[in-house]
């Protein structure tokens, strides 16, 4: 089986792309037995998203998950970011006004360094910028949280894989404690993440989107973790994909996104879920604990 192919027809039938992590430790849904909540972009309900303001505010709600997006800007640095653009969530439309489309690819890190990354959320935000990976990571570490690593469109960004692990390892991500149970890569290309299994074998990682249960063996090859949207989720689903074991000699997880509302997250869980990527984890941890 082509997992390129593959990759490509399930990106094309979500249509969005979004987010998920590890699970086991079932209790990192924050003192009970249900699913593993983590906090998406952050606590991206209350904080503007991506932002280190979003991982305090996660930190401060008592989430030990949290989740972000890579992308690499044009002088190569890798910043956290979920959009191709940076107009939705920063001032770069007023900064620099004849810079359309405005990608992250095309700036360099000391222009988007300049950027407020936080008025667009809430004017008590002004002034907070779009973070490097490193100060990012750095972030988690304070506050004792673990990460789900998105990386955002690698297409975009030949060898970005290689220069994100380098990273992990020179701020400390890659020792044993960290890859045993605070880590996890996960992107929507099939190819990029068995590029990180490749490299780093030890890491656990995670394919976002549905493949069909006949193409679950293939993933279970380079992929800890079969992340799908909430909307394309189901019991028989969730059983089809824990049947599988993955390479590091585990079940399969799923960790589905992105779940905001109490109804929701009690029906999700009640599919068994490894885990749960939410705007708002609060709501979710009080759902189902």
């Amino acid at each position: 089986m082509h997992v390129r192919a593959v990759a490509v027809t399930t990106t094309a039938l979500l249509g969005v792309a979004l987010t998920a992590p590890l699970s086991h430790a079932r209790a990192d849904a924050a003192g009970g037995d249900g699913p593993t909540v983590v906090a998406h972009r952050g606590a991206s309900g209350y904080a503007p998203e991506n932002t280190l303001a979003a991982v305090d505010r996660a930190a401060e709600l008592g989430i030990r998950w949290v989740e972000n997006d890579v992308q690499r800007t044009r002088d190569g640095e890798l910043v956290v970011l979920h959009d191709e653009s940076l107009a939705r969530t920063t001032d770069v439309e007023e900064v620099f006004p004849d810079r359309s489309p405005w990608k992250v690819k095309d700036f360099t890190f000391a222009e988007i360094a300049r950027l407020d990354a936080g008025s667009w959320f809430g004017s008590e935000y002004a002034g907070a910028r779009v973070p490097t990976l490193e100060q990012y990571v750095d972030r988690v570490e304070h506050n004792h949280q673990k990460l789900l690593l998105e990386l955002k469109s690698p297409g975009l960004y030949p060898g970005i894989e290689r220069q994100t692990l380098k990273v992990l390892a020179n701020e400390g991500w890659l020792d044993r404690r960290h890859v045993a149970g605070r880590l996890v890569v996960q992107s929507f290309d099939a190819d990029s993440i068995r590029t990180v299994h490749d490299l780093k074998p030890a890491v656990k990682t995670g394919f976002l989107g549905t493949p069909a249960v006949s193409e679950l063996p293939a993933y279970a090859e380079f992929a800890d973790q079969i992340n799908p949207s909430y909307g394309s989720l189901s019991m028989s689903y969730v059983s089809a994909v824990h049947a599988f074991t993955g390479p590091h000699g585990r079940p399969l997880e799923v960790l589905t996104w992105t779940v905001n509302d109490a109804d929701t997250a009690r029906r999700v869980a009640g599919y068994d879920v490894d885990g749960i990527i939410t705007n708002k984890p609060d709501v979710v941890r009080d759902a189902v604990d």
